[in-house]
């Protein structure tokens, strides 16, 4: 049986982009090495062999600016009530895609969520999460992890004044785990935030970003920086300064 080929103007790139940021005073658009954090997302975006088009959901006509300025779409501006600190992704997506075919007629076959605070992701790990998911049968989505620094089983959590095991003995069935050294525990990965590859009907007839099957995109290196405060914000600086990555 033959492949179904998704054409390409179909692939749609969204990158959620709020105007509001606690950790990080407008985070989105704060200057990286010059350039506003949200360029890097876009300009990855734009290089991808398989994304056509670029929307950025945003509630913000300052970041509406500047994120049409390097290419992307932003044909609406995101309802104050979903732009809140504790909307999740699900709601936002789901406003996206029913705007668009709406007020389009449009309708992706595939979405790629691409958030602006993983600055050092590139084109080549948003392609090969693309095709991730083109490849695999059954599966609702595609999701980038890479491996976690500080291991669940070494963590605690403090009840009574006393410390007890995050992960209890009888969940990870290893005799005093937070005492092994890392080689003998079990491999464990954190989503990284980079990009996540979704059927629409994930989102919008599951109501999930993920759905019931998740493949695994791993990821090493410094794509996997994602931006949540001050000391990511200055460890993303310091990577694209020595680096060069983007003056190439």
């Amino acid at each position: 049986m033959a492949r179904t080929i998704i054409k390409k103007e179909n692939i749609l790139g969204i990158i959620p982009a709020r105007g509001g940021s606690k950790g990080i005073k407008n985070k989105n658009i704060k200057l990286l090495c010059g350039k506003p954090l949200i360029y890097y997302t876009i300009i990855e975006a734009k290089k991808s062999k398989f994304i056509k088009r670029i929307v950025v959901s945003t509630d913000s006509p300052k970041i509406s600016g500047i994120a049409c300025k390097y290419g992307a779409e932003v044909p609406f501006l995101r309802p104050k009530e979903l732009a809140k600190d504790f909307v999740t992704d699900l709601p936002v997506f789901k406003h996206c895609l029913k705007w668009l075919e709406k007020n389009e007629g449009y309708r992706p076959d595939i979405v790629v969520q691409l958030r602006p605070t993983a600055p050092l992701r590139k084109a080549q790990h948003i392609d090969k999460a693309i095709k991730l998911l083109l490849k695999s049968k059954g599966a609702d989505s595609v999701r980038s992890v890479t491996k976690v620094g500080q291991h669940p089983f070494k963590m605690w959590r403090i009840e009574n004044n006393r410390l007890c095991s995050f992960i209890s003995q009888n969940i990870s069935r290893i005799k005093e785990s937070y005492n092994l050294p890392r080689q003998k525990l079990p491999l464990v990965y954190i989503q990284n935030g980079s990009v996540d590859v979704i059927w629409p009907k994930t989102i919008l007839e599951k109501g999930s970003m993920g759905g019931d099957v998740i493949l695994p995109f791993v990821m090493r290196g410094p794509g996997s920086v994602n931006i949540d405060d001050e000391i990511d914000f200055l460890t993303a600086e310091a990577i694209v300064k020595k680096s060069g990555i983007f003056n190439k």
